[in-house]
């Protein structure tokens, strides 16, 4: 048996997130069912990101394992022929047997985009946040500064989460507006369930004036999700790529 790594493009408009669940069709079990077509066999994968509905990826990654002798970096291009139009693999390479996509030590960049403009603009419907009120961005990059570093994102977690700590390292958190367009940019060493989201829907109250960039200091030592904002809507959210720095 080998263990292929995979890394994977998604527009996640059309799946119920990356897991596979009974309540629809998923990037895993599409992938898994290409797989399945591809080598004649069963084929379980493991995911890095278990994303969710309507989020997109740019590099996410998967492994799985195979008896199959096809070299690893032809699986990319066998897949991509029997893949949908929105899924797509980027690279395909073996690896240890014992390299776990979700365990090992890794650079995760995600991107929520924020369309801030008068009306909404249906060619980017799919993949941004439409807000209708002004947002200054410089308000928005005082509080997201105080999220840089090592901390407990209790506040920023979604409520019963099932981890063992809610504490993670944001290496960066970047704010950056192009015409009508806020992006904001995040790199850390993990992300909890829906914080990124969050993150973004607390800097949304302080770009629009309803929150004071200093209180995003008050809610993260305070951890109590309450206090933060509204967990905002997946469709602006990028997977951008993740990174393994043991991985030679």
């Amino acid at each position: 048996m080998k263990r292929i790594k995979l890394t994977v493009a998604y527009d996640g408009t059309n799946y119920c997130g990356w897991q596979i669940q009974p309540n629809g069709v998923t990037v895993q079990e599409v992938l898994e069912g290409a797989l399945g077509d591809l080598l004649k066999e069963e084929i379980h994968i493991m995911g890095a990101s278990r994303t969710d509905a309507g989020v997109h990826a740019l590099g996410n990654v998967a492994v799985f394992d195979t008896g199959a002798r096809m070299p690893g970096d032809k699986y990319s291009y066998a897949l991509n022929t029997r893949l949908p139009a929105d899924i797509r693999i980027q690279e395909s390479r073996e690896v240890p047997s014992d390299f776990h996509p979700r365990f090992a030590k890794t650079v995760k960049t995600y991107e929520y985009r924020i369309l801030n403009r008068r009306f909404p603009d249906p060619t980017r419907r799919l993949y941004s946040f439409f807000y209708y009120y002004p947002l200054d961005e410089e308000r928005m990059r005082r509080g997201a500064a105080y999220l840089v570093g090592e901390h407990d994102f209790k506040s920023f977690c979604t409520a019963k989460a099932d981890v063992e700590s809610t504490v993670r390292t944001v290496y960066s958190l970047d704010v950056e507006r192009e015409g009508d367009m806020i992006t904001l940019r995040i790199r850390g060493n993990g992300f909890l369930y829906n914080m990124v989201r969050i993150i973004a829907g607390t800097l949304l109250r302080v770009g629009s004036g309803a929150m004071e960039p200093e209180r995003v200091k008050e809610i993260l030592e305070a951890r109590d999700r309450s206090l933060a904002g509204e967990t905002a809507r997946p469709e602006g959210l990028t997977l951008v790529g993740i990174e393994y720095p043991e991985d030679p």
